[in-house]
């Protein structure tokens, strides 16, 4: 088990943040990372930063890979959340995968999709710190994972960086808004160069499930032949207790790309 003393945790996080200004919720976020440290079995805890503010990271290492995946979960969770990301972070090692899994940035509990909008940039610096993290540790090839509002997140990120040195995408659940609030910034599937997994479960939001045929036209039209869209059956949009599907669904298409 590897753990480090909360107080130093809060101690960097005050001297840090002192005199900065952020939109997302910095107090609540600074909670969540208490809640988890001290439990978490597998991987390191690192301390990235996204310019003036430190977040949390579990980095998970397989043996002898020099392949990456940053895996970015949805709204309002955290890098060791209990569907989905954590399957993901640990499972993917059985893959020959490191896992950096990233704090992003969060708001209240009741906050909707069109809330999130105005922080979208907030996500980039630290989606660009977990890249940098992932080649400073040896990764050659690496992957985006994002489930739902992190969806989101990284695809602002690609339409306003680009693909530039990433080996493939996967996207979990994409598309996902709330009532009445449909997609504002469509997402850049279009022009990414890589390969794509679009995966969601049947049993996911109607909107995502809706939506697929488009995401696959515009998949479709980037021209990659690796690319594909998925469903598992029986699945939620949390794929909640179907974490060994998600892994296995995600494990064994990253492994048809050939990545070494």
């Amino acid at each position: 088990m590897h753990s480090i003393p909360v107080s130093l945790i809060i101690a960097a996080w005050l001297i840090l943040s002192n005199g900065v200004v952020y939109s997302a919720n910095l107090e609540r976020e600074k909670r969540m990372a208490l809640e988890i440290v001290d439990s978490i079995l597998d991987g390191e805890v690192e301390m990235l930063k996204d310019g003036g503010h430190q977040f949390l990271s579990i980095y998970t290492e397989a043996e002898q890979a020099t392949r990456g995946v940053l895996i970015i979960h949805g709204r309002g969770f955290h890098p060791d959340w209990v569907d989905t990301v954590q399957p993901l972070r640990v499972g993917l090692v059985d893959y020959g995968w490191n896992t950096l899994s990233i704090q992003m940035p969060v708001l209240a509990k009741d906050a909707k999709y069109y809330d999130y909008l105005p922080i979208l940039d907030e996500a980039i610096p630290r989606i660009e710190a977990g890249l940098a993290f992932l080649r400073d540790q040896g990764n050659k090839q690496i992957a985006i994972i994002a489930h739902s509002c992190g969806v989101h997140m990284s695809m602002h990120y690609l339409k306003k960086i680009g693909d530039e040195g990433l080996s493939a995408y996967v996207g979990i659940g994409m598309s996902a808004t709330d009532y009445r609030q449909p997609m504002r910034e469509p997402f850049p599937l279009n022009s990414l160069g890589i390969p794509v997994l679009d995966i969601y479960g049947s049993d996911d939001y109607p909107a995502v499930g809706r939506l697929a045929p488009g995401r696959w036209q515009q998949i479709h039209q980037a021209g990659n032949p690796l690319s594909r869209q998925s469903v598992v059956d029986g699945a939620d949009h949390y794929f909640t207790d179907r974490g060994d599907e998600i892994v296995e669904a995600i494990g064994e298409w990253l492994g048809s790309l050939n990545i070494r």
